[in-house]
């Protein structure tokens, strides 16, 4: 909740409705969204932003909830074919799929998207986005090019893009710099102590610090 109140924080004040794109996998951060909502954060609509794995995308479409095995993706966090905060979004609309439908909007990406989208960001606008964000913001602009009325998009960033470097890559033909403090501890020495995977030797292991 927090994340989307500190985010609402720093937009510029508009008169125009609020959406906001959550990249989603098992939709705990959208469903923090509908929680910052209820308490009064003004978001007009939410957007459901799937890699491939797009179970929820679905439903807002058929009504129709079909888990399924996750489908490995580039933007992997979010690879969840049956997403367990989904009861909690449906109670929070209290289990009416045109409830649902009035506070989220949903759209699926491919990783093929998702690469193109990368580098489209970064070459417009200098931004490194990691895959993850790149579905949300791809999320917006589908929604956008679905919903022409003027609207302020927000787009939730998920993750630092060094974390995919091999990624971001392949989006933009160079790795993203790793973040300084990152760096610094890739040149300490590590610390660790090698043991046993027997119980006995864990808990005499923990008994004697």
């Amino acid at each position: 909740m927090f994340y989307h109140v500190a985010a609402y924080r720093q937009l510029p004040v508009a008169s125009v409705p609020l959406i906001v794109s959550v990249p989603s996998g098992n939709f705990g951060n959208l469903t923090a969204g509908i929680f910052a909502k209820r308490i009064g954060l003004p978001v007009a609509r939410f957007i459901a932003s799937t890699n491939s794995n797009d179970v929820v995308p679905e439903y807002l479409r058929t009504g129709k909830f079909l888990p399924r095995a996750a489908t490995p993706t580039l933007s992997n966090a979010m690879d969840v074919g049956s997403p367990n905060n989904f009861p909690r979004l449906l109670d929070l609309c209290r289990g009416r799929l045109e409830y649902v439908q009035r506070e989220i909007w949903g759209h699926g990406a491919t990783d093929e998207e998702t690469l193109n989208a990368m580098k489209f960001v970064h070459d417009r606008f200098g931004y490194l986005a990691d895959p993850h964000t790149a579905v949300g913001i791809l999320g917006w602009e589908a929604y956008r090019r679905e919903h022409p009325e003027p609207a302020q998009g927000l787009v939730l960033a998920t993750a630092h893009p060094a974390k995919f470097a091999d990624v971001v890559t392949r989006a933009i033909g160079s790795a993203p710099p790793l973040p300084d403090r990152l760096a610094a501890c890739l040149h300490r020495p590590k610390l660790s102590l090698a043991m046993s995977s027997l119980y006995d030797d864990f808990k005499q292991f923990l008994l004697a610090h």
